[in-house]
This record gives structure tokens, C-alpha cells and sequence, in this order.
């Protein structure tokens, strides 16, 4: 069984125990494994401010590890949640940096986890005018950092 057949049974049972009827769609994208929930039930499983999706990804992961030691991670969403989150993250992002461009002044993010912080700092990567910087710390979340090159 691979890795996302292995997931998806693991998250079908979990929401399963827990009272949920969904419905998963597996997808090997360029960005991994991911797997999609639909559900009419979709406010119950992305929590507030998406918490609870997170805790259920965690989990899903941590079962596959065990079952299956050095697999890859796999992305777990909502109603296509955490895909719309990270569109607006990055357009806002996109935002400060045309703000950068346009005054010279730097210009923080709100405090991000790591992965957003990935995203965005892989946003400007290439960018020859904008350098993004993550304020040290040993913070969970922490803010980036925008300044011109």
C-alpha cells in the first residue's frame, strides 16, 4: 500500500470515529501528497481559525510514520481551506512588497508558522528588489521582514 493509500485510510477511519461523513480525493501534486476532505460538516473540522485541521493533519501523520517509518509527509484540507488561506497570504505579501518597492521602508508580516514563512520567503527568492528576513527568536510563530535589496 503507498504512502497515500496508507493516509487516506488512516484519515477516513480517524473522522470516521470521530462522526464524520466526508468524502477524501487523493492528489500527488508538485507540492506532495495531499489529501482533500468535503464534507458538509467543514466548519466543525477546520476549527477556528483552522486549529483543528492542523491537529488532524498532525495526527494522519503521525499514524503513517509509525505505520510507515520515512514516509512522506502528507497535507491535509478542508473544502480547500488551507488553499485559499495561503492565496490570500501570498497576496498580501505581494501587497507589502509593491508598498516596499514603491516607499524604501521596510514592512513586517503578522506572525506566521514555518510553513508560511517557507512560502513567503520562496515568494521572493528570485525577486531582484525585495529581500524577505525572518525575525529571529525561538518563537513558534514569527514575522518576516520585507526590506529592498
Amino acid at each position: 500500500m503507498t504512502p497515500l493509500e496508507q493516509a487516506h485510510q488512516i484519515l477516513d477511519t480517524l473522522l470516521g470515529y470521530l462522526g464524520f461523513v466526508v468524502r477524501i480525493e487523493d492528489e500527488d501534486g508538485p507540492e506532495g501528497l495531499m489529501l482533500q476532505i468535503h464534507t458538509e460538516q467543514h466548519d466543525a473540522l477546520i476549527g477556528r481559525r483552522g486549529e483543528v485541521l492542523d491537529d488532524i493533519q498532525y495526527l494522519t501523520n503521525r499514524i503513517l510514520q509509525r505505520r510507515q517509518p520515512g514516509a512522506p509527509r502528507v497535507r491535509v484540507d478542508c473544502e480547500f481551506f488551507r488553499t485559499m488561506r495561503e492565496d490570500k497570504m501570498l497576496e498580501k505579501a505581494k501587497e507589502l512588497a509593491d508598498r516596499v518597492r514603491a516607499t524604501g521602508h521596510a514592512a513586517q508580516t503578522p506572525p506566521m508558522n514555518s510553513y508560511y514563512r517557507r512560502l513567503v520567503h520562496n515568494l521572493f527568492v528570485s525577486d531582484p528588489q525585495i529581500q524577505s528576513v525572518s525575525e529571529g527568536g525561538d518563537a513558534r510563530f514569527k514575522c518576516i521582514t520585507l526590506k529592498r535589496r
